[in-house]
C-alpha cells in the first residue's frame, strides 16, 4: 500500500510512535524515525527492527518543540530520501496537575512539545507533502474534546491540535493535500502503567468495551487516514477511545 513512499513519525523511539513505524514499514514505507538525542540508541534499535524486516529506514535526531531543528531534520530527509509522502505528528508529552498547583514550566513544556511540535513540523514538510499530494496525521486525544481532571495544558494542546487540524485540511486541499487527526482513548502503554490500579478500573468501566487500547489499534486508524483508501477524508478527528467519549 505505501511502497516506495516516505513516512516521517515524530517521537517513534518507542510506544504508540514505534507502533506507527513499525505499521507503515510492514506495509511498504521507507520511515524516517525521530525524537531527541537521549533516545538515540533506542533509536538505532528500530531502525535495525524495520531493516531486518525488509523495509528502509533512517533516523533523525531532533526536538520537534524548537523550529531550527525540525528545520535541519526537513532538510535531512529531503537529501537522504528525495521525497516525503505522511507526516504523522505523534511526539507527545504530559506534566498532569491541577491549574492550581501547575507551574509555567509545566504548561509551557507541555504547549511546545505536543501542540508547537505540530506546527513546526506541518509547516514544514508542506513543500514535500505538496509535491506528492501527501497526507498530515497527528494524534489529539480524547482529553482535546472531553477535557480531563488535571489536564488542562494537555487538553488544550490537544484541543489545539483539532483545530489545527481542520484549519490546515481547509488551506492544502487546493494543492491534494490532506490533513487529518486520531483522538484516542486510554491506550496500553508506559505512560498508562503509572495510572493507578483503581482509576484503571474507573477508566475501563465508562468504556463502551471495556477495555484500554493498543498502540497498534492506533498504528492502524492512522496508517488508513494516510492511505488511498481514504483519499476523500479529510479534516476529520477519529476517536480511537473504545467507547470512552461517547
Amino acid at each position: 500500500m505505501f511502497k516506495d513512499k516516505v513516512v516521517l513519525v515524530t517521537g517513534s523511539s518507542q510506544g504508540i510512535g514505534k507502533a506507527i513505524a513499525l505499521k507503515f514499514a510492514a506495509l511498504g514505507a521507507k520511515i524516517a524515525l525521530n525524537d531527541i538525542a537521549p533516545q538515540e540508541e533506542t533509536l538505532k534499535g528500530v531502525v535495525e527492527e524495520i531493516k531486518a524486516k525488509g523495509s528502509d529506514a533512517q533516523y533523525f535526531l531532533a526536538d520537534v518543540s524548537k523550529y531550527e531543528d525540525v528545520e535541519i531534520m526537513m532538510q535531512a530527509i529531503g537529501s537522504g530520501f528525495g521525497r516525503l509522502d505522511v507526516l504523522v505528528n505523534n511526539a507527545g508529552i504530559a506534566k498532569d496537575r491541577t491549574l492550581a498547583k501547575m507551574t509555567v514550566e509545566e504548561w509551557q513544556k507541555v504547549i511546545d512539545i505536543d501542540l508547537t511540535s505540530v506546527f513546526n513540523c506541518s509547516k514544514l514538510a508542506l513543500p514535500l507533502l505538496i509535491q506528492n499530494q501527501g497526507s498530515v496525521v497527528s494524534l489529539a486525544s480524547v482529553v482535546g474534546q472531553e477535557g480531563n481532571f488535571g489536564q488542562t495544558n494537555y487538553s488544550a494542546a490537544k484541543a489545539g491540535i483539532i483545530g489545527f487540524t481542520k484549519s490546515l485540511a481547509k488551506e492544502v486541499g487546493r494543492f491534494g493535500v490532506r490533513a487529518n487527526a486520531v483522538a484516542p482513548g486510554f491506550i496500553a502503554t508506559r505512560m498508562a502503567d503509572a495510572i493507578p490500579e483503581e482509576m484503571k478500573a474507573m477508566i475501563k468501566k465508562l468504556t463502551a468495551l471495556g477495555k484500554f487500547g493498543t498502540p497498534d489499534d492506533v498504528a492502524n486508524a492512522i496508517a488508513f487516514l494516510a492511505s488511498s483508501q481514504a483519499a476523500f477524508i479529510t479534516g476529520t478527528v477519529l476517536n480511537i477511545d473504545g467507547g470512552l467519549a461517547i
